[in-house]
């Protein structure tokens, strides 16, 4: 079935009474994840929800909760370091502090993915715009990093319309279709998939 269908089959299923995800599966095929680094940074057109945001910088903002350099000793604590990246879904660091940064928080930030990059995450100076700027990208970005031969990721939320879920799911696609060494051919297949629902078979374009 069509993207469309898939979506009008979905809105048949029992409700719940939560907002269930709609994530998206993409089976791969013809991949060897040791040697083809699969990974991707974009914006999707419709946010799925208000991200959590932590940031590295030298002071106190009033913007983002924030870890100045004093503060990084605290986070030697295995159980405070886990904690820290467990209650935030993504991190900004000042361009400076990143070698501090990578020390101290990256066991944790770098198997998480979240670690910040310059695809998204550093900045460069500290200030108010510019940490702005990178909380409006991290809102509406999405990170993804191969680590088995399927890729899993939220598209959307049932109460989206069928129009916003079709440029998430679209975007999201051609996104991780786009990083992947020949296209389309190491595509197995794609499947929706509501939380407490069964995998569904798309048939993309």
């Amino acid at each position: 079935m069509n993207l469309q269908e898939a979506i009008k089959e979905i809105r048949k299923t029992e409700k719940r009474k939560f907002d269930q995800s709609i994530d998206l599966l993409i089976n791969m095929k013809g991949v060897d994840l040791k040697r083809d680094n699969i990974s991707v940074v974009f914006a999707m057109p419709h946010q799925l929800k208000e991200k959590k945001i932590c940031a590295f910088l030298n002071t106190k903002s009033d913007l983002v909760k924030t870890v100045t350099p004093q503060e990084f000793v605290g986070y030697k604590d295995k159980n405070a370091l886990k904690n820290l990246v467990k209650d935030y879904d993504a991190f900004i660091g000042l361009a400076p502090l990143m070698p501090q940064v990578a020390t101290v928080f990256g066991k944790a930030l770098g198997p998480s993915g979240k670690m910040p990059s310059p695809q998204l995450g550093i900045i460069m100076q500290e200030s108010e715009a510019a940490i702005k700027n990178e909380m409006s990208k991290i809102s509406k970005s999405i990170k993804i990093r191969a680590k088995e031969p399927s890729i899993k990721l939220s598209v959307g939320k049932e109460s989206m319309s069928d129009e916003d879920l079709i440029k998430n799911i679209e975007t999201a696609y051609n996104a991780i279709v786009n990083v992947l060494p020949t296209k389309k051919e190491n595509v197995r297949s794609v499947m929706l998939k509501l939380t407490m629902e069964k995998p569904l078979k798309v048939e993309m374009k």
